[in-house]
């Protein structure tokens, strides 16, 4: 059973979570991203929980700015800083009566997610003893492709959409008809593993209706985007690499038809993540969650146990 609570952190966020598995166990943390929302992970949470694999709590937060987490208006309360500072306090909160309290088994993160998590595993990685990345580019190989590829830059144009003024409000618009695209473009409405039916809409309806000023903020909160005439977006970023270093074992799992991140994201790689094991996964694209959701448990199950 999904159980669903709010958290409150000592800085005065509160994130709202779903959970499980008993308390006390070691704890599994699993971040979502955009245009998305922890129930995403619902699956993963139920058979994680079960004592054949493993028995773990597990716990996926709504983001900051997501479903009916804490938004603050200021975009730039969605920088790196204060995510990763939530992302932190969480994970103090539910690891307080595991038996490793302030160490997370596993972090398991997606999208931006992903993003937040690769963040946390360079600048805090005793909070954390193995990592999970399933389709979110490393800062420093998201940096040079956005810089330096035409094809990442053309890819990752929609960046520049979200993070205008009136973006939200543009997506809301006709039962949010910009937004379907982001699922349907990559199939998930046809062929063999479809998976956005009308009750997935309805539950996406529901998360979007309560806000997208939030998750859009975490693009025009970030430079890391396609440069453009105006703004030099990733090109006037720099990523040193001793502060992107993950030291931590990692598992990146990907779908090879993301057709906003492509797989030339994962080169060089392996220089910033000397522990790392690269799971390609034919077929499957950025909503690999939805698509393939047994296939990913099964990768994570066996990367965890190691």
């Amino acid at each position: 059973m999904i159980q669903t609570f709010q958290q409150a952190l000592p800085h005065g966020i509160t994130l709202s979570c779903r959970a499980a598995g008993d308390p006390g166990r070691p704890v599994l943390l699993f971040l979502h991203g955009f245009p998305e929302a922890a129930f995403v992970w619902d699956e993963l949470l139920l058979h994680f929980a079960q004592a054949e694999h493993g028995g773990y709590r597990c716990v996926a937060p709504n983001l900051r700015g997501f479903e009916q987490s804490s938004a603050p208006s200021d975009p730039s309360a969605y920088r790196a800083k204060p995510l990763l500072q939530d992302v932190g306090a969480l994970v103090t909160a539910i690891t307080a009566d595991s038996p490793t309290p302030g160490q997370l088994a596993g972090l398991i993160a997606h999208d931006w997610g992903g993003a937040l998590a690769w963040g946390l595993a360079a600048q805090r990685p005793g909070l954390l003893r193995q990592l999970v990345i399933v389709n979110a580019p490393h800062p420093a190989t998201f940096q040079r492709e956005l810089a330096q590829s035409p094809a990442q830059q053309a890819a990752s144009a929609y960046m520049n959409f979200l993070i205008r003024p009136d973006a939200p409000a543009l997506l809301a618009e006709n039962d949010f008809a910009r937004l379907w695209p982001f699922f349907t473009h990559m199939a998930a409405d046809s062929g063999p593993r479809a998976w956005l039916d009308e009750p997935t809409r309805d539950r996406y309806r529901a998360v979007w209706r309560q806000g997208l000023a939030g998750p859009c903020a975490y693009y025009a909160a970030s430079p890391l985007r396609p440069p453009t005439p105006d703004d030099p977006g990733a090109t006037a970023v720099q990523v040193p690499r001793e502060k992107a270093m993950v030291t931590r074992p990692t598992l990146v799992i990907w779908g090879l038809n993301d057709t906003a991140l492509p797989e030339a994201l994962l080169e060089g790689l392996d220089g910033y993540v000397p522990d790392l094991r690269i799971e390609r996964v034919p077929g499957a694209t950025h909503w690999i969650v939805h698509e393939q959701p047994a296939r990913v448990a099964a990768l994570i199950g066996g990367f965890l146990t190691t």
